[in-house]
C-alpha cells in the first residue's frame, strides 16, 4: 500500500502562523518585545544664555537649550516616564583650547546644567559625557601631540572631567573617548573622592562612523575636527573587537555599557548582550535620527510607522534601553 505524503506538528496545513497575525488582540498577545518610555534616554544639547532654545539646522526638531529651558525639558521627560536624561554641552568657541581644560571646570556649562536639574528636578537621571572634544580646538576626544592623540596624557585630564560632573550631582558618568584604560582609572577617581554610587555607562564598543555628523554639528565641533578620529574609535569593519572592549570596560568597573552608532551595529549590540548578559544599551546617533526625521518630513516615510519600527529594533536586538533624540516623541505616543 502507497503511503501519502505525512503532515508533521509545525507544518503546513496543520499550522499555520497567520492564525497568530489576524487580529491585533491576537498580534499583542504573542509580541516577543516591547517598547515603553522606561526604555528611552534623551540626549540633550546645553548652550549658553537665558530663555533659548536654538535650532539644529541638521537635526530636524532638535534644539540647543540654555539651563534654565533644560530643567523644564527634563520636567516634561520626567512626566513621560522617561528615566534619564544625558547632557552635551555646546561649549563657547573662547573658552576652547587645545587641552580641553575647560572640561575639568567645575563651573563650566555642562555642570552647571546638572547643579540646577538636581536641584529642580527630582525623578529623573543626569547622564553626562566624558570626553574632550566639545572643549578642544582640535575637536579631538583627547590631548595631541603633533598628529597624534595622547592616551595616558588624556586620562588624567577625564578623571578631572568626570570628578567635577559627579561633584555638581551627576549620576551617571558616560565616558565617549574611547581611550585606553579610562574606565578604570574614572572608577578609582570617583570611589577615591567618595562617589561609590555615581555609575558608569561606558560607551564601550563606539565605532569610527560618519552617522555623527550633525552632532558635532550641534555641540560645535565639526569644524574644528583635525583629521579623523580612526586611530581611537573603532574600526566599523569589526565585531569581535567589540567583545575585547566590553570585557576590558566591565573589568575595569563599569556598570552599564554602550554601543555607537546605533541601528547600522545591532549586530554588535546583540553580541554583546548575548556574550555578556550586562545592561546593554545603544545610541541611535545623530546622522540616524537625522535621515528618519528627515525623510518623515519630506513625506518619504510614514513617522508613525517607522519611528516605532526603529526604536523596537533595538528591543529585539537585545538592548536594555535606547539613547534617542526622539525618546520625547515616542514617550509621548506610547502615552496614547
Amino acid at each position: 500500500m502507497t503511503q501519502g505524503p505525512q503532515t508533521f506538528p509545525g507544518r503546513f496545513p496543520n499550522t499555520r502562523l497567520r492564525r497568530n497575525r489576524r487580529s491585533p488582540w491576537a498580534r499583542a498577545l504573542v509580541s516577543e518585545n516591547a517598547l515603553s518610555a522606561a526604555d528611552l534616554i534623551w540626549p540633550v544639547f546645553v548652550r549658553e544664555g537665558d530663555n533659548v532654545r536654538e535650532p539644529v539646522e541638521s537635526m530636524p526638531g532638535v534644539r540647543r537649550l540654555s539651563v534654565d529651558q533644560v530643567v523644564e525639558a527634563a520636567r516634561e521627560a520626567r512626566d513621560l516616564g522617561i528615566p534619564a536624561i544625558a547632557l552635551f554641552p555646546n561649549t563657547p568657541e573662547h573658552l576652547k583650547t587645545p587641552d580641553g581644560v575647560e572640561a575639568t571646570n567645575d563651573g563650566n556649562l555642562v555642570c552647571r546644567a546638572i547643579a540646577a536639574l538636581k536641584a529642580e528636578v527630582d525623578g529623573i537621571g543626569v547622564m553626562v559625557d566624558v570626553a574632550l572634544d566639545p572643549f578642544t580646538t582640535h575637536g579631538h576626544d583627547g590631548v595631541m601631540s603633533g598628529e597624534e592623540i595622547l592616551n595616558d596624557e588624556t586620562l588624567d585630564i577625564l578623571c578631572r572631567q568626570a570628578l567635577v560632573q559627579a561633584q555638581a550631582g551627576c549620576d551617571i558618568i558616560s565616558p565617549s573617548d574611547m581611550m585606553d584604560g579610562r574606565i578604570g582609572a574614572i572608577r578609582r577617581t570617583l570611589d577615591d573622592n567618595g562617589f561609590t554610587n555615581v555609575s558608569i555607562m561606558a560607551y564601550a564598543a563606539k565605532y569610527a562612523s560618519g552617522f555623527y555628523g550633525p552632532f558635532r554639528d550641534a555641540v560645535g565641533s565639526s569644524g574644528n575636527l583635525i583629521g579623523d578620529k580612526r586611530t581611537y574609535q573603532m574600526d566599523p569593519a569589526n565585531s569581535d573587537e567589540a567583545l575585547r572592549e566590553v570585557t576590558f570596560d566591565l573589568d575595569e568597573g563599569a556598570d552599564m555599557v554602550m554601543v555607537k552608532p546605533g541601528m547600522p551595529y545591532l549586530d554588535v549590540a546583540s553580541r554583546v548582550k548575548t556574550t555578556f548578559g550586562v545592561p546593554t544599551f545603544a545610541y541611535q546617533v545623530s546622522g540616524e535620527y537625522a535621515m528618519i526625521e528627515g525623510a518623515c518630513r519630506n513625506g518619504w516615510l510614514d513617522r508613525e510607522k517607522v519611528w516605532p519600527e526603529a526604536m523596537l529594533c533595538f528591543k529585539r536586538a537585545g538592548c536594555d534601553g535606547i539613547l534617542t533624540y526622539a525618546a520625547v516623541e515616542m514617550a509621548k505616543k506610547l502615552k496614547t
